[in-house]
């Protein structure tokens, strides 16, 4: 018996080391929901238990970057790329162009735009060099509350018009498809994210599952889109899709001996 090929889903992430965010949550979605994953490791992540479970923080070296990109992109033309943490200037330059000699056709990005390991000023630093060189690139892209405020240059985002204004600007200033995450961080009953392609706009929501964010369930969702639309899902049923994918993974959470539980990718 013969059967066709897999999609394949490339993430440029880092790693995050007890498994339940970064490249180790991108790629057990992507086996999930049915795609051929590959990661690009960006830098070593731990958390600091002596530290109030901060980030420390390791960047890869920028020519280990680009050769594990050269490397991927001879061996396979992957269907969706996703773009996770980065983490600084000579990180995002390197895969910025990696990205604009290959120009996968559909580019997720996960905007990280805030690393506690790292000093304010880099951290700053980092942030407008995504904003410039790598948002322009994204055809989606998944911001978290956080992110939502900064890259709509809102002051605040309390309720789900919020949400839907910031959307707007975001897709406005990226022409990308935006799903806009409120999470557990917008007050009521669910857990809202809003969708934006500059035609449909759309309010996904689903009833929360405790008060409390869940690690990895961001880089999830966006794994997730990145799954869908390499099987050539349209953005909408991507977002739709991903959303109920992260629901269940939250509801079926890992505990630990840290202060937050960890999604688990489970399959169909």
């Amino acid at each position: 018996m013969t059967t066709s090929p897999p999609p394949i889903a490339l993430t440029i992430a880092g790693s995050e080391a007890t498994g339940g965010a970064g490249a180790q949550a991108d790629l057990k979605t992507f086996q999930a929901r049915d795609v051929f994953g590959m990661v690009a490791l960006t830098c070593i992540v731990s958390f600091d238990p002596k530290n109030e479970w901060g980030h420390r923080f390791v960047p890869v070296d920028p020519q280990v970057i680009a050769d594990q990109l050269e490397a991927q992109f001879s061996c396979y033309v992957p269907d969706a790329v996703k773009i996770g943490m980065l983490g600084t200037p000579t990180t995002i330059d390197t895969v910025a162009g990696a990205l604009a000699g290959y120009r996968p056709k559909n580019l997720v990005l996960d905007p990280v735009l805030i690393c506690k390991g790292q000093e304010p000023g880099a951290a700053l630093d980092t942030d407008n060099a995504l904003k410039s060189q790598i948002l322009p690139l994204a055809s989606f892209v998944t911001p978290n509350h956080f992110e939502s405020m900064a890259l709509s240059g809102r002051s605040a985002i309390d309720d789900v018009d919020d949400l839907i204004a910031a959307a707007r600007t975001i897709h406005e200033k990226s022409g990308a498809a935006v799903l806009a995450k409120g999470g557990v961080r917008i007050a009521g009953p669910d857990a809202v994210d809003v969708f934006y392609d500059g035609t449909t706009l759309e309010v996904l929501s689903a009833p929360k599952v405790g008060e409390h964010a869940v690690s990895g369930a961001g880089c999830s969702l966006a794994a997730a889109v990145t799954a869908e639309l390499a099987k050539g899902a349209s953005p909408l049923d991507a977002a739709r899709s991903a959303k109920e994918f992260v629901t269940q993974g939250i509801a079926s959470r890992l505990s630990s001996n840290a202060p937050f539980d960890a999604v688990r990718q489970l399959n169909h």
